[in-house]
Parts: C-alpha cells; structure tokens; sequence
C-alpha cells in the first residue's frame, strides 16, 4: 500500500477519514452501528456475504477488514485463508468481529485479531488503530508484528 495511514488520531472525529475499511457484516443493524462508529474515522465500505468481500478487497484493496466469521456463501474463516494466500491481499491486516467464540479458529485461519460481539467502541477503535499503525510500522521497517489482540 503507498498510502499514508500513519497520522490516525484515535480521539479525532474529524470528517477526513485517512485508512479505508472493508467491513464484511451480514447483519443490518449491525452494519448500521459500525458504520455510525466508525465512518466519522474511517472511509468504510460494506460487503454482505464472502464473495462480494473477495472482488472488493482484490479491486480495490483496503488498509484493514473487519470481518464476520458468519457471513453468508463464503464463511469469514475461509475468506480470511483466501485473502492470506493472495499476494495481492495477504498483507491487509484482517480483524475477526463476531458472535462466534472461535478465537483459536480465527488465528488458524489468518486473522491478525479477534473481538466478540456486542460492539464495544473503545476497543475495537483501540485495536484497528493499533492495526493500523503496524502497517506504517511494517512499511518503514520492513517488518511485521504478530501481535494477536485478544477479545476484551
């Protein structure tokens, strides 16, 4: 990625979203309280089922996925192992937001982080950020960071 996503201020609502988000959500109500949460600090775009989460991140590749692990045709494990296979995508830090304890299953599978349902605000923002951030981190340094946030 050559875009900038280090000057990402946690506590600033600013209206110039820096960091595009790719949020695989099935459910309305929730899509609408991530999005009320997170579009005043983040450029989000919204896929309702596996397949759709696919060609988006492959078009057009996002900063970070947030990612249903129930998402209808294609089920976010198997999504998350497609996208860490991908040279195109494998580098895009993807967070597990789901109902579904399956903490070990998400790490098997690829995913960088893992947060249960509900949504609590400060710590999903906590952790996108640090996310987020690893990536200038890794662009300057040449490195990764396997740290794995768990659920809190």
């Amino acid at each position: 990625m050559s875009e900038n996503v280090e000057n990402i201020d946690p506590e600033n609502n600013a209206s110039q979203p820096s960091a595009r988000l790719l949020i695989g959500e099935r459910d309305p109500f929730m899509r609408r309280a991530l999005e009320k949460t997170l579009a005043p600090r983040f450029s989000v775009t919204f896929a309702e089922d596996g397949v759709d989460l696919l060609q988006r991140a492959q078009q057009d590749p996002p900063h970070l996925i947030l990612l249903e692990a129930l998402l209808p045709v294609k089920d976010g494990f198997q999504i998350c192992r497609e996208l860490k296979s991908n040279p195109l995508t494998q580098h895009i830090p993807v967070v597990f937001f789901t109902l579904l304890s399956a903490e070990e299953r998400a790490r098997l599978a690829g995913g960088d982080a893992f947060l249960l349902k509900p949504l609590r605000e400060t710590k999903l923002i906590e952790t996108l950020h640090r996310l987020l951030q690893s990536i200038g981190s890794e662009a300057s340094h040449g490195t990764h960071s396997n740290e794995y946030p768990r659920s809190g």
